[in-house]
This record gives structure tokens, C-alpha cells and sequence, in this order.
């Protein structure tokens, strides 16, 4: 235990002394870099191989991390950079963000390997060599410069897709919502608008029961600004009901 104790902190010592030699080009270089990267993967950030393990994420991001680190570098976005590397190691330290991100390498490798598998159909002398040596042909393939360059590029292609896709739900989502505020808004303006017209309505009811009585009563006259009936005259007095006058000759 001792021993593996000692052993880390030389290589601790070790480290530090590297980067204390490293030139300030080779640190603006490897900001460059970073802020160059595909902003979806984390991987590429910490310029790391898809397979790599969560021991090795966060060996690179302290190795990386000491590079850029503002205090050390002085290029004027080593912050910047220094930021999105601990970012990505967050993301790849995240179960549920690896998982994610593992399952659409797979995809595309799965992508890759089918479109591969079509291609061998036609090419008689790789698809015999490549059932005689029990698969060891593909396997060496995947190993080499040119799958892992498709392969990057096609992880970049589904991690596009899904971003839009995710950010195309968001908008709905966000639309949604704000279709259901607005009509919640209106109807809290129509009940109160409705309310106020009750309460004005129950306001004027003394108003309108005292004129009524005084209309009822007939002798009272009316306030300035009130409406009031009309008389009606009939041809008979005598008769109770309304007559409209009859025109003479």
C-alpha cells in the first residue's frame, strides 16, 4: 500500500515537472483544440477513445486540465477551455449521460458495420478473407484509422439528430405551455370581468328597488338622470288594458 502511495505521488512530481517545461505554443495549441471540438461528444473533448474507462477520463482530464489551466496558460480563452473539460468529465463520470452516449456510439458502429457487411458482398476477395480468418479481418478493420475517423464522424452525425430531435420536443414543450398559460390568463380575465359586473349589479339593486317602488307608487317624481315610463293613454278609460288610439276620419 505504501508503495503504490509512493509510486502515485512520483508520478504526480512527474507530471508537474513536464508541464512546467511545456511551451506556452503547445498550451495555446491544445486550447485550440478544445474550443475546435464537436460540443455534443465528451470524448472528443478529452481527446479519449470511445472505450475508454472512467479510471482513464479522469487521469486524461487532470492531465489536460493542468495544461489549460488558467493560472498556467495565457491564452486569453484557456478559461474557457479549461471549463469545457471539466464539463465533459462530468458528463462521462454520469452514469445516465455515459449510458446515452455509449448507446449512440454502438449505433453507429452497428450503422457502419452494416453498411461495411454490403460492401464485402461485392468484394469477393475481402469477404473470403474475412470468413477464413473467423472475423479477425473485421476486427483488425474497427482497430484501424479509417473506421475510427468514419466511426467518429458518424456518432457526430446521431448525436445531431438526437440534439435536434430533443431540441425540436423542447420548442412544442415550451409552445404548449405557453398556449395553456395564455388561455388560463384569459379565463381568469373573463371570471373577473364577470365577477365586477355582478358586484356592480348588486351594487345598483337598492337604486333599482327604490325606483320601482316610487314608479309603483306614482306620485313621487324621479330623479333627475332616471328613465322613467312613458304614459300610455287608452280610448276608454274605463277599460284597464292598453288601447292604441283609433284615427279619425
Amino acid at each position: 500500500m505504501g508503495e503504490a502511495n509512493t509510486s502515485s505521488i512520483d508520478d504526480d512530481l512527474l507530471l508537474k515537472n513536464f508541464y512546467a517545461e511545456v511551451s506556452e505554443v503547445e498550451r495555446d495549441n491544445e486550447v485550440a483544440r478544445i474550443l475546435a471540438c464537436f460540443k455534443l461528444n465528451a470524448f472528443e473533448y478529452l481527446n479519449l477513445s470511445f472505450d475508454s474507462s472512467p479510471e482513464e477520463v479522469k487521469k486524461q482530464y487532470r492531465k489536460l486540465s493542468l495544461l489549460v489551466h488558467p493560472d498556467k496558460c495565457k491564452h486569453p480563452q484557456a478559461k474557457e477551455a479549461f471549463s469545457a473539460l471539466a464539463k465533459a468529465q462530468q458528463l462521462l463520470l454520469d452514469p445516465q449521460e455515459r449510458e446515452y452516449l455509449l448507446n449512440q456510439i454502438n449505433a453507429a458502429r452497428e450503422e457502419l458495420r452494416a453498411k461495411r457487411k454490403k460492401q464485402l458482398k461485392k468484394d469477393n476477395a475481402s469477404k473470403l478473407k474475412s470468413l477464413v480468418d473467423e472475423g479477425k479481418y473485421e476486427q483488425e478493420y474497427e482497430k484501424s484509422e479509417e473506421f475510427q475517423q468514419q466511426l467518429k464522424l458518424k456518432v457526430r452525425e446521431l448525436l445531431t439528430d438526437q440534439e435536434w430531435r430533443r431540441r425540436k420536443m423542447q420548442m412544442r414543450i415550451s409552445e404548449e405551455e405557453g398556449r395553456l398559460k395564455k388561455d388560463e390568463e384569459e379565463s381568469k380575465e373573463m371570471w373577473k370581468r364577470k365577477r365586477e359586473h355582478e358586484e356592480q349589479w348588486e351594487g345598483t339593486r337598492e337604486n333599482r328597488v327604490s325606483s320601482w317602488r316610487d314608479f309603483m307608487k306614482g306620485g313621487k317624481k324621479v330623479k333627475k338622470g332616471e328613465i322613467r315610463p312613458p304614459k300610455l293613454k287608452t280610448e276608454d278609460p274605463n277599460k284597464s288594458y292598453v288601447q292604441r288610439p283609433v284615427k279619425r276620419g
